[in-house]
């Protein structure tokens, strides 16, 4: 993985914030622990940065067209309290996760039936656990990978997995919960308070996250099973007896909708055998995740994340950063990944920069020098 794709690496550069986090005990000696991130005090350091920066910020603000000349995009539209606003830009990147932008700018994309998506999460974190018997029901009942019933490259099989799943057949048994549900909790973020700071346990197939309708109903039956989840670890999970759910989650977590068509389209085959690009932005660890398929990045394998998939094809200076960059079905897994976002969108950022500064499209810019630049910020590109 490259320097870039670290986030302490950009942090420690701003005085203020490495003190921060050196208080906090998250960096020693320039260096992360990797102990548990305080989420709340994290949103204040991104602020900081922000700030710091330059960046503009726009919050509480939605984009709801775009303003095209041609086939090039000009900027967008957007709707607030502030009522409805446009925004010109000489480029656009395409964050929204959703290809919201793309769609907008009459990009290609593909996106299955809702029935074909992968699932919505809806997550929620816990206080009041008994720490000795959760942890110790936990060590003796930790399971395998191969426990999922995933294909995997072989070496994921034998790894342990935190994963709950015996409350909940214990609830569905004593008719606590319907039997069609897949119940398991992936738990992380154990605190010494007591805590479980993630539950990812609800999990909701069949809902279309570009619609409202399905958002909405995903969002109200997401706190409806989280309260049943509840009861059914107080009564059968060791250690949950006095335990209540902390907060539910801020918001959906969804997994997959709109991808663009891009110059190219990453394939499965990319992602499992390291593929190299002469229009490499980036590197991305060997790390699947999704329809059933599962590799865990522990060996150093890599592929290479090419430009091609984050430019849509018919609408010029338009780049897309995200899991709605272009690719099949499992190359999903690996794009869909934070650390995966984290390349394409530093990749986009710099190729739009280079673009504006030379004049030049983002189809056509000068790829030798957004290399260059990438490089010049410690991004590993090859």
């Amino acid at each position: 993985m490259g320097a870039s794709m670290d986030p302490f690496v950009v942090i420690k550069k701003v005085p203020f914030v490495t003190g921060l986090l050196e208080d906090e005990g998250l960096i020693v000696d320039g260096k992360p622990t990797y102990k548990i991130l305080d989420t709340e005090m994290f949103k204040y350091v991104a602020d900081t940065l922000l700030i710091e920066s330059g960046v503009v910020s726009v919050l509480h603000c939605r984009a709801v067209d775009a303003i095209m000349e041609g086939n090039t995009i000009k900027g967008i539209i957007t709707e607030s309290k502030s009522g409805r606003q446009a925004i010109l830009a000489k480029r656009v990147i395409d964050c929204t996760g959703d290809a919201d932008i793309a769609n907008f700018a009459g990009a290609p994309f593909r996106q299955d039936s809702k029935e074909k998506l992968m699932e919505v999460t809806s997550n929620f974190s816990v206080s009041g656990v008994d720490l000795i018997p959760f942890v110790t029901d936990s060590i003796r009942n930790t399971g395998t990978m191969k426990d999922w019933g995933y294909r995997t490259s072989g070496k994921e099989d034998d790894m342990a997995s935190s994963v709950l799943v015996e409350p909940f057949k214990k609830a569905q048994r004593d008719g606590m919960m319907p039997k069609d549900w897949h119940v398991a909790a992936y738990w992380a973020g154990l605190t010494e308070h007591g805590e479980i700071l993630s539950m990812n346990t609800v999990h909701m197939h069949s809902i279309d996250p570009t619609n409202v309708w399905d958002l909405t109903r995903a969002e109200m039956e997401g706190r409806r099973r989280a309260i049943l989840i509840m009861e059914a670890l107080k009564k059968y999970g060791s250690g949950f007896k006095n335990a209540r759910i902390r907060n539910f989650h801020h918001s959906l977590g969804t997994k997959e909708s709109r991808k663009i068509i891009g110059t190219y389209n990453i394939t499965e085959h990319d992602c499992i055998n390291q593929a190299r690009f002469k229009d490499t932005i980036g590197i991305c660890p060997e790390f699947i995740d999704a329809y059933h398929v599962l590799y865990i990045p522990t060996t150093g394998r890599y592929f290479q994340v090419p430009y091609g998939i984050t430019m849509p094809q018919k609408v010029e200076n338009l780049l897309v950063a995200g899991r709605c960059v272009a690719g099949d079905k499992i190359s999903h897994g690996a794009t869909r990944q934070i650390n995966c976002c984290i390349v394409t969108g530093q990749g986009t950022g710099v190729a739009a920069a280079v673009s504006v500064k030379d004049n030049v499209t983002c189809r056509n810019v000068n790829l030798s020098k957004v290399q260059s630049k990438l490089e010049g910020q410690g991004v590993r590109i090859a």
